[in-house]
């Protein structure tokens, strides 16, 4: 399959990482940006260079980032999907080699590290983002406008859901990795559970935690946040590998209604099937899958907006060529990494955190 934008004059798309994050979401959304051209895939792992030749056969697969890093006038962005421990010091060379920088989450490992790398951009003047694909969420899009409507009146208690089953632990780095480098369900699904509640109910002043490891030879797989945001509401927050009935997607309430959703936004499964994003139907959900806003005995059924993965890069395509706002501001970027390293210090004390802003 060639390029979806072949002919057209493109940002040309170095993709560091092919595993999960990079194959599934990464390069098809790329691929299928009008302006962008997937251009190259970092990877040393041979059946994933394969892969990646397979599916794009107009990349060129690179099986180190200092063959990027030594080519710079290559490659307009570089998309940062390795190893979490490596996000910040790639994000670092990348700029450092004058390259626009996508990192997937978590964008760095502590707030000290996100806020060098936002200052480092500044300085430089280079567009710098993160990967937080899930505001654009069929579920969350719905939400967020049902909250700019004032269907729900004024908000005072967000509760997010992302729980699995999965009680043998996966042989891959996130399941069974230390926390030091970024291994755990806490910067796996935490930075886009806490990212949605800063969205809707704004600063985080502190967090009580309880982040446990229930599954042998895991790291943390089983957590849960309770934040106070510095309006007065309330974020519950869940993430668990370990959850055999998993509760509602989002159970939202305000002092006019609520808003309740079960299961997950389609567009990670479609994308794990190999479907192109640019399809004409992406982003839509099925009737049975829609939420509901309630009020006592009165309940309606909420058609669900257009889940809309694309629409992050092109943000990106249009920060980089056009000059607009990256599609993620990095000061709420950093702010979720501070409410994570106060969850981890409640967490040692088994005590309510403070969250510490810059």
């Amino acid at each position: 399959m060639s390029s979806a934008n072949e002919g057209e004059r493109e940002l040309h798309v170095a993709l560091l990482g092919y595993g999960m994050g990079g194959e599934v979401f990464h390069a098809p959304l790329i691929d299928a940006t009008p302006g962008m051209r997937l251009s190259a895939v970092v990877t040393g792992n041979a059946e994933r260079a394969a892969a990646a030749r397979k599916r794009y056969p107009h990349v060129e697969v690179l099986g180190s980032a200092d063959e990027v890093w030594r080519r710079p006038g290559d490659f307009e962005v570089a998309v940062i999907a390795t190893p979490n421990d490596l996000h910040a010091p790639f994000a670092s060379a990348a700029m450092k080699a004058g390259m626009a920088v996508v990192v997937d989450k978590p964008f760095a490992l502590s707030p000290a590290q996100a806020r060098e790398l936002a200052g480092e951009a500044e300085q430089r003047d280079q567009v710098l983002t993160a990967f937080h694909n899930r505001r654009w969420d069929s579920d969350f899009l719905t939400l967020w406008k049902l909250v700019d409507e004032g269907a729900l009146g004024r908000v005072h208690r967000f509760e997010s859901r992302f729980e699995r089953w999965r009680p043998a632990v996966k042989d891959i780095w996130r399941e069974w990795g230390s926390e030091a480098a970024g291994a755990g369900i806490l910067y796996d699904l935490g930075p886009h559970l806490i990212d949605q509640a800063i969205t809707v109910l704004g600063p985080v002043a502190s967090v009580y935690p309880e982040i446990d490891t229930r599954r042998e030879g895991s790291a943390t797989d089983d957590v849960f946040l309770a934040l106070t945001h510095e309006s007065g509401a309330r974020s519950h927050l869940w993430m668990s590998a370990l959850a055999g009935h998993p509760g509602p997607r989002f159970r939202v309430l305000g002092d006019r209604g609520a808003y309740t959703v079960d299961g997950l936004d389609g567009q990670q499964a479609r994308l794990a099937d190999g479907e192109r994003p640019d399809a004409g139907d992406w982003g839509v959900e099925p009737e049975t899958a829609w939420g509901h806003v309630r009020a006592g005995d009165d309940a309606r059924a909420v058609p669900s907006a257009r889940g809309d993965y694309p629409a992050f890069y092109s943000g990106v395509r249009d920060a980089v060529a056009e000059g607009e706002p990256a599609p993620v501001d990095l000061h709420e970027v950093v702010h979720g990494l501070e409410v994570i390293e106060a969850a981890r210090r409640g967490a040692a004390t088994g005590q309510v955190a403070s969250v510490e802003r810059d």
